[in-house]
């Protein structure tokens, strides 16, 4: 969503030179050339450029375990029109983790915790936004009410419009109840204590002091109402409706019973005003005259309209005035309280268009204005102070930046030192951050990462090992390296660096990092399987600083391997299955999707890689693919049952199974039914009816791969069931056609059955087939004595720092030799990169149990924070609190 900002956020860039690599593609008025050529290697600088990492406009604490449990704790005292702020502070933490998914699981807390419309419609147009990458299955997802309601706007006008016009009520109009209204040469008779009974000012004309209170005829022609006008006011004072008009007469109601305060007679014109505005200009002509007049429904109703149609009118001056030129009278008209959430989700979305456009200033301007309390300070201050930093206006960008370090945003001396760096100051760049890292009890990587830019020699290694060591998911130590060692001739070593953070992130700038490494050893097999894989992940990533596309960088390569037929696909496919090589099995299907092959499967097994890889977005936009390209009805449910089960709808998923079934009995649609089944409902099928599904897929017609897939899900069954005997045979017969992973589940069998070494041999096998996979050495390391399991928990870490459970292992054998203290830095030091309830709650038991209750009470409120239902969790947080002093 912001690719374009953050890219644009990285000013400098630091250059290489002096390093051999090659020339070997050239530019004609940005396109590649009809005959591009590989050359032998020869010069590298014009291509590989390390940028300085990312200074990100987000809410960034020093802790944010802290400020986690400071939101759970507020939350559970505060009134109820003031959770979904709290909910969007959350979001904001979240979101400055890079955990998308909770971060959207809490705007859409803030959503169900809304107490008023215009939060309601501010957080239902942002998840909308946040969900716009589901836009070609969203015809599916409308098709299931939950989603339904989670993520369509509100239809709030209708809820709101609920009076319908009756006939009205005939008063007899005679003595001194009547009065007549002369407005020109029509006279306009009224019921007068009707009439009076509208308003207090009304009131008070007609039976006060005043001269009209004696009058019959009272003369209103210069007080802008037409005849029309004033009937229906009369109308209404006896009815309680108002009869259906043009617009324009409403508005003459409107200025009407604004200057007369009849408030039961302006909400009912603001009701009917808002039934008329469907399009853009409507919601732009009605906006002024809605938040002039106070009327909050119809304002409301224009937010909604210009809500949906984000980002469309960003670059309409005329429409960013509007909200630019708000005082608080009007923005407490449009939206009440909620000014905050409407200018973040604008701000937000203005970023993701154009970072340094005026009307990202103008409404992060609004932001900082409309904050309320610090921590919202700090954030709006912050990220003001990056686009200003982007516009180069570094006057402003430091002042804000200040302001917001001043206000307890660490982060923001981040900032700071690039502009001391860039007005030549880099020693004071220096100083920023040592100040900042010698206060903290636990420096975080990006601390080490932003000193390292101001550093040379020896000492910016140092703080790139620090930085790495700190925080194992930064990708710019690691391509620093990387390239520092191809400088040194050593692009073996170089490879060898790049591939410690693909192995457990694929970053499209280490890919393509590595993608010219491959180049330059003239492996070409490998340069076309990281474009591949740069392809799947975004089909509109440019490479070498924006200049070329990656499928024309593909086509450029393609030149230099041999093609292969759809049998050497296939072939391949398995190899790499096989060998657990998801990058390569990837590739392999980027190349039969260019052939004449069905491709609503291969999409299909390309969404499955994906998500094995962690890569959920690229999955279900693989898996719409395999929806669009679907070759029949019934395989086409399936694919649909797919998408339902993978954003958490198994009922829904269950019945496209079923329909799918009904026409047509396929192994897909049994292996679907069989997963759906497992999680449609509270109480989980019994094994049997599980197991008879996957025997019922494995009759039907399929691919080994599947068949490999569906045998190994039936050996879990069975040995769940305490079945090892059939549980051995099915993980036997997936490994005869080459379903490696087996060997996990074949492994478990033989240490149920009592048998350690054997486990360890069938894991060992795992781990030798595939080779560099963290999973396999973490499986291994259950079955081996306690100091081989320590150098399998080791390699687990040194391949993917992500995996969690190493941690944890290391962190209880601490605990058990009576070493608290390192037990519980050694879970702090991987909580500080990674938002883990299994770790937080195991550190939150050791605080507990060395009595510490105000370490373990936070613990718990961030475990919350992260999975509010878990009930080990909750249970141990129950038995905290009562301790608390």
């Amino acid at each position: 969503m912001r690719k374009l900002f953050f890219s644009e956020l990285s000013c400098r860039e630091t250059k290489l030179q002096s390093v051999n690599f090659y020339s070997w593609f050239q530019f004609d008025k940005g396109k590649l050339s009809s005959k591009p050529s590989l050359q032998s290697p020869s010069s590298i600088e014009t291509l590989i450029k390390v940028a300085e990492p990312l200074l990100l406009p987000q809410f960034k604490p020093t802790d944010y375990v802290e400020i986690l449990a400071q939101i759970h704790e507020e939350l559970e005292t505060c009134k109820p029109d003031q959770k979904s702020n709290l909910f969007l502070l959350q979001f904001q933490v979240f979101r400055g983790l890079g955990e998308s998914k909770l971060s959207l699981r809490s705007l859409q807390l803030a959503w169900e915790k809304s107490t008023s419309i215009h939060e309601k419609l501010i957080y239902d147009a942002w998840l909308k936004y946040e969900k716009k990458g589901e836009e070609p299955i969203s015809d599916l997802l409308s098709s299931c009410h939950k989603c339904c309601q989670k993520f369509n706007l509100l239809d709030y006008v209708s809820q709101l419009s609920t009076e319908s016009i009756t006939e009205e009520t005939n008063y007899p109009l005679q003595g001194s109840n009547m009065v007549y209204f002369k407005i020109g040469d029509d006279m306009v008779a009224c019921d007068r204590r009707k009439i009076a009974a509208l308003s207090s000012p009304l009131h008070t004309m007609l039976n006060g002091g005043f001269k009209e209170s004696k009058l019959e005829v009272v003369d209103m022609s210069s007080n802008g109402i037409s005849p029309l006008a004033m009937r229906a006011v009369s109308k209404f004072s006896l009815t309680g409706k108002l009869p259906h008009f043009a617009p324009e007469v409403l508005l003459e109601i409107l200025d009407f019973s604004n200057k007369y305060c009849c408030n039961g007679l302006k909400e009912a014109c603001d009701r009917k005003l808002a039934t008329f505005v469907h399009t853009r200009q409507d919601a732009v002509d009605y906006m002024e005259c809605a938040l002039e007049l106070g009327c909050t429904i119809l304002a409301a109703a224009c937010l909604n309209v210009l809500l949906d149609e984000l980002p469309a009118w960003l670059n309409e001056e005329h429409v960013v005035n509007l909200f630019s030129n708000m005082n608080k009278a009007h923005l407490s008209t449009l939206v009440g309280n909620a000014s905050f959430s409407l200018f973040c989700f604008l701000s937000e979305v203005a970023m993701s268009v154009d970072p340094k456009s005026e009307t990202t200033v103008l409404f992060l301007e609004k932001l900082v204005e409309s904050a309320t309390e610090n921590r919202q300070n700090q954030f709006a201050l912050h990220q003001l102070g990056c686009v200003k930093f982007l516009r180069k206006e570094y006057v402003e960008a430091e002042d804000l930046f200040n302001l917001a370090f001043s206000a307890g945003h660490v982060y923001s001396i981040a900032g700071l030192a690039r502009i001391a760096s860039f007005r030549g100051n880099k020693h004071l760049s220096i100083k920023m951050l040592d100040s900042v890292i010698s206060s903290c009890q636990m420096p975080l990587g990006w601390m080490y990462q932003e000193r390292s830019l101001y550093t040379e020699g020896d000492a910016k290694w140092e703080s790139l090992n620090r930085a790495t060591e700190s925080d194992p998911t930064l990708v710019y130590p690691y391509m620093y390296r990387a390239a520092y060692l191809m400088k040194k001739q050593s692009i073996e070593a170089a490879l060898v660096e790049i591939n410690r953070v693909l192995g457990f992130k694929l970053s499209l700038e280490c890919l393509e990092m590595r993608f010219c490494l491959h180049i330059a050893l003239e492996d070409y097999r490998g340069a076309l399987r990281d474009i591949h894989a740069m392809i799947t992940l975004d089909p509109e990533w440019r490479m070498f600083e924006g200049r070329v596309l990656v499928g024309q960088m593909k086509v450029l390569v393609m030149e230099h391997v041999e093609r292969w037929t759809a049998g050497d696909c296939w072939m391949h496919l398995y190899d790499r299955w096989s060998a657990v090589d998801d990058i390569g099995s990837l590739s392999v299907i980027c190349q039969m999707l260019e052939s004449d092959l069905p491709k609503g499967v291969l999409y299909f097994r390309q969404s499955l890689l994906l998500l094995r890889l962690n890569c959920p977005e690229a999955a279900m936009r693989s898996l719409a693919l395999a929806r669009e390209h679907a070759s029949s009805k019934h395989e086409r449910l399936v694919y649909e049952g797919w998408i339902l089960y993978d954003t958490g709808h198994c009922e829904e998923g269950l019945r496209k199974a079923e329909e799918s079934i009904a026409i047509h009995r396929s192994f897909e649609a049994f292996f679907l039914k069989a997963y759906a089944l497992a999680d449609s409902g509270p109480d989980p099928p019994s094994p049997a009816a599980v197991v008879s599904l996957l025997e019922e897929a494995l009759k039907c017609a399929s691919d080994r791969l599947r068949k490999g897939q569906a045998l190994n899900n039936l050996g879990s069954v069975y040995v769940d069931c305490g079945k090892l005997d059939q549980a051995a045979e099915c993980y036997s017969n997936a490994l005869k056609i080459g379903h490696t992973r087996a060997h996990q589940g074949l492994a478990r069998v033989h240490f149920l059955r009592n048998d350690r070494n054997k486990a360890y041999e069938e894991m060992t096998k795992l781990v030798e087939k595939a080779r560099n996979n963290a999973s396999a050495y973490e499986k291994r390391s259950e079955y081996c004595e306690r100091d081989l399991t320590r150098a399998d928990l080791h390699m687990v870490t040194k391949l993917d720092p992500l995996r969690v459970y190493p941690y944890r292992y290391r962190a209880a054998v601490l605990m058990d030799n009576h070493k608290e203290k390192e037990a519980i830095a050694e879970l702090s030091h991987a909580i500080a990169f990674k938002a883990d309830l299994h770790l937080l709650h195991l550190r939150a038991a050791f605080h507990e149990h060395i009595g510490n209750v105000s370490a373990a009470l936070r613990d718990c409120r961030a475990a919350l924070s992260v999975d509010p239902t878990h009930q080990e969790m909750l249970e141990l947080h129950t038995r905290v609190h009562t301790q608390e002093p």
